[in-house]
């Protein structure tokens, strides 16, 4: 006879049913284990020989063999231990091999019987949900479970207090789901004095959710900027919450099995390899782009990143996926960040001060910013200028305003696009910075004056149809910030200011 039970493999955040079959038949003694495993699925012998006897179980004389099917399927991780260590016990008939056709188990053994944490528990969850399938997991991740809505939930913290469950002598009670405390505080605008036009920039990628630039000295408060846009944001909402979690519990980032509303903010350094930032390795990880999903990717030092690196970035600012191509699969994680980048003007960051400027500007000014490609440029919706901080600005008291006073209206603008495109049958865009095609015909309407202006700009900027569509989408950002129906000549004129191309760029 053979047992049966499930579990799953992921292919990015999909969560693949997996068959696990176990048969204890006579003949000469060993355990195999096939079906695709990796080199954690093969150890797992040892996990589970070890855990079993833990529990007062030796594994009998016979031959043993587990089979993960579908056996092309690539099997990778450890969280395979746990369904065959229940697989083996129900074809040892220690338990009822019925009970265990109806559970779909993960979970990573130790030597003594415990159950540690895995990655993949949410997506599992939700994998099982639709299975009409009982989870069990480890006792540390029930409540990152239990948000995968009405289903049965073993969450166990070793294999001895499972079995006592499945065999009726103790009760496992359900989890809860666990939500992260969002109490601690975030650093606040009100740091910031001066700026002022920064400032402003900020608050319309926020509300937008649009992409940023900012080009200026060292020192010039950059990356403090990008440090506080998380406090203008609203919270995730909770469709987006779990998007967001599927992808932190693939990658066993999920702090304590809490799930958080509060958006990521992802700061790689400037040393991060193409699979760190997009995604992939020999497991096919999800990268920066995927983890910042539905937040901030801050790159600092944008000239610094390696070429291939940052052209990597072009597909997933359009399509809002990142797509890692392998051998034997192509897997797909989801990526709509808002991406902020930092850089300096030149290598010495002085192109503006002529005493500490070195001796090769301009033109270092140019090779060093050449490094970044014109169609990546052209992604970018805002760019500005952050010059130097003057001592006269340090001396001013802290501003009147801080971030949540931002947050109000960046929660309003944004309110009123997401209902703009629910009424118009659109509910998975959620920003202006979303909206193309016949979408964004719709809604970006400039007035005649506005319209005149943007024509005689599309010239003399030498606007590409990718900026001519970035401007329109700022445009209806200022114009929802300042609660207007239409598009007017201001908002035109601001959206165009911040599209600005730094005259080294023109130089190369």
């Amino acid at each position: 006879m053979v047992a049966h039970i499930n579990t799953v493999a992921f292919a990015g955040i999909e969560a693949k049913p997996v068959d696990v079959q176990v048969q204890v038949s006579n003949g000469m003694a060993g355990f195999t284990i096939v079906g695709l495993p990796d080199k954690a699925v093969g150890e797992s012998r040892e996990r589970v020989r070890s855990a079993l006897a833990a529990v007062g179980l030796a594994l009998p004389p016979k031959r043993i063999t587990v089979n993960l099917s579908p056996a092309d399927l690539p099997k990778e991780g450890s969280h395979y231990d746990l369904p065959i260590a229940l697989g083996l016990m129900a074809a040892m008939e220690v338990l009822d091999r019925e009970d265990m056709a109806g559970l779909l188990a993960l979970g990573e053994l130790s030597l003594d019987g415990k159950i540690s944490a895995v990655p993949g528990v949410l997506p599992a969850a939700i994998a099982a949900s639709g299975l009409d399938l009982a989870l069990v997991c480890p006792a540390a991740q029930g409540g990152e479970a239990a948000w995968a809505g009405d289903l049965d939930i073993l969450a166990a913290p070793d294999l001895l207090s499972l079995v006592n469950h499945l065999k009726g002598s103790q009760i496992l009670s359900r989890p809860e789901a666990a939500l992260a405390d969002m109490d601690g505080s975030l650093p606040d605008l009100r740091d910031i004095k001066g700026q002022e036009l920064a400032k402003r920039a900020l608050e319309i990628a926020a509300a937008g959710g649009h992409n940023l630039l900012m080009m200026g000295p060292p020192g010039s408060g950059k990356s403090m900027l990008a440090a506080r846009l998380p406090s203008i944001l609203p919270p995730l909402s909770a469709k987006e919450a779990l998007e967001v979690s599927m992808v932190a519990s693939v990658a066993g980032m999920l702090d304590g099995g809490a799930i958080s509303r509060r958006r990521p903010f992802r700061s790689p350094h400037h040393s991060a390899s193409m699979p760190a930032l997009v995604g992939g390795g020999a497991r096919a990880k999800p990268g920066e782009v995927s983890l910042a999903h539905m937040g901030v990717l801050f790159l600092d030092e944008l000239p610094e990143f390696p070429r291939a690196t940052l052209e990597s970035l072009r597909q997933p600012i359009e399509t809002g996926k990142a797509v890692v191509s392998r051998a034997m699969a192509h897997v797909t994680y989801p990526a709509r960040f808002q991406l902020v980048a930092a850089m300096n003007p030149c290598r010495c960051g002085h192109l503006d001060d002529a005493a500490l400027a070195c001796a090769r500007a301009p033109r270092c000014a140019a090779d060093y910013q050449a490094k970044i490609s014109g169609p990546l440029f052209d992604r970018i919706d805002l760019h500005i200028d952050v010059p130097a901080v003057s001592a006269l600005d340090l001396t001013l008291p802290p501003p009147a305003e801080g971030s949540a006073d931002v947050a109000k209206r960046v929660a309003a603008a944004r309110t009123l696009q997401r209902d703009r495109f629910i009424a118009m049958g659109e509910p998975d865009l959620l920003t202006n910075a979303q909206a193309d095609g016949d979408i964004l015909a719709r809604i970006a309407r400039p007035d005649e004056a506005g319209r005149a202006l943007l024509e005689k700009a599309i010239g003399q900027m030498r606007l590409s149809a990718r900026g001519y569509h970035r401007i329109l989408r700022v445009a209806r950002t200022l114009a929802d910030m300042d609660g207007a129906a239409d598009i007017r000549h201001a908002h035109i004129a601001e959206a165009l200011s911040f599209r600005r191309i730094a005259p080294a760029f023109n130089a190369v």
